[in-house]
């Protein structure tokens, strides 16, 4: 039976449901009902100085969707033929603590004396948490660092956009010049009204134009500060230009444009599609990549190559549905083809090599 009790926070658990919606001060909603909390979000309720919650007992799990059974020949052909998806960025919750800690520091003390050391410190974090596993994909549903949006955006294009930087062949020091440079690319957003930054709604047309003008103010708070390079205040100032000279502020075209604010701008983009806000839903993983890839008149080739390499929309080991009416299991994925994978149909056993064989042209991931 379902029951619903009032609990103080501190004796909240990892993985009890809360009964009912934990709004901000604005009447949005941060923790839905029903939402199964994990060590961040009691923390945050912590803070945010909540006293207690309903949470929802006696309710048994939702049954796993009962899996297909497979064959035993045809277990045996996906372990022979599987490869193993490349390293994906992890973050431990130590570093999603000191990460969330740090983006606070920085867009509440944009005139501190050590808002540089306070940026290269969270990109270190940042760069050594890719270094460790040598990730060359990102799962941002993994990077969750914070429930402020800025925050979480900040850290996601900063992280996203130096697997990118990875991938398109950056040395070191520039992967983590480019992890500062995402991390600081809305920071002028910290000069933004709060009533135009935060509106839940749709911005009149006075409101977006304030809004654009955060890259310039950006620019300018990153200008006089120490250590902070040029080519990196350049990815902040031109982070949203177009290759086809349609962007802002500047109306840049092509080459004008600097190889970080290229990359910046692929990470923004899609991380803003993905990401829930309370005037939009998200995008699913795979309708942003498509949106993405139609986007060639604006984003840089390269930089789009280098993206799409660095994202994995079907993990090896996931089961998809073909437009055959046959339940598959991913095996491969195929480098530069991020939405057709090598996938081994689970009754027949049969391979569909949905990049590389023509015979596979008309099949798809429904």
């Amino acid at each position: 039976m379902i029951r619903k009790r009032y609990i103080s926070v501190r004796l909240l658990q990892s993985g009890m449901i809360i009964d009912q919606e934990v709004l901000d001060q604005m009447g949005r909603v941060l923790i839905a009902r029903g939402t199964r909390l994990d060590d961040y979000q009691i923390e945050a309720l912590q803070k945010r100085g909540v006293t207690g919650i309903y949470i929802r007992e006696g309710e048994e799990d939702e049954p796993e969707e009962k899996k297909p059974e497979i064959p035993k020949p045809v277990r045996e052909k996906i372990e022979k033929l599987k490869v193993e998806d490349k390293s994906k960025v992890q973050l431990s919750e130590s570093v999603k603590r000191r990460v969330s800690e740090g983006m606070k520091y920085l867009y509440s003390n944009v005139d501190s004396e050590h808002f540089t050391s306070a940026a290269t410190s969270i990109a270190d974090e940042l760069l050594q948490s890719i270094e460790e596993n040598d990730a060359l994909a990102v799962d941002i549903g993994m990077l969750k660092v914070s429930d402020e949006y800025t925050f979480k955006h900040s850290v996601d294009v900063a992280t996203i956009s130096m697997v990118i930087a990875k991938k398109y062949g950056m040395n070191e020091k520039q992967i983590h010049a480019i992890g500062i440079a995402g991390l600081l690319h809305d920071v002028g957003k910290s000069k933004i009204p709060n009533e135009v930054l935060n509106k839940a709604g749709k911005l009149t047309d006075e409101e977006f134009a304030i809004m654009r003008e955060h890259p310039v103010l950006g620019y300018r708070i990153l200008m006089d500060k120490q250590d902070i390079s040029e080519e990196i205040a350049q990815g902040v100032l031109q982070h949203h230009e177009k290759i086809n000279g349609k962007g802002y502020p500047l109306g840049l075209k092509g080459e004008q444009i600097s190889p970080y604010a290229k990359i910046i701008s692929v990470a923004d983009i899609y991380d803003a599609l993905v990401t829930e806000r309370p005037y939009k839903k998200p995008m699913t993983q795979r309708d942003a990549v498509e949106m993405i890839m139609a986007l060639t008149e604006e984003i840089d080739l390269t930089a789009m190559k280098s993206f799409l390499g660095s994202v994995i929309l079907y993990p090896v080991g996931c089961t998809v549905n073909l437009s055959t009416g046959e339940a598959a299991q991913v095996i491969e994925n195929n480098a530069g083809y991020i939405l057709r994978p090598k996938v081994v149909g689970l009754k027949t056993g049969k391979v569909y090599d949905l990049a590389g064989d023509m015979q596979c042209a008309s099949v798809v991931i429904q």
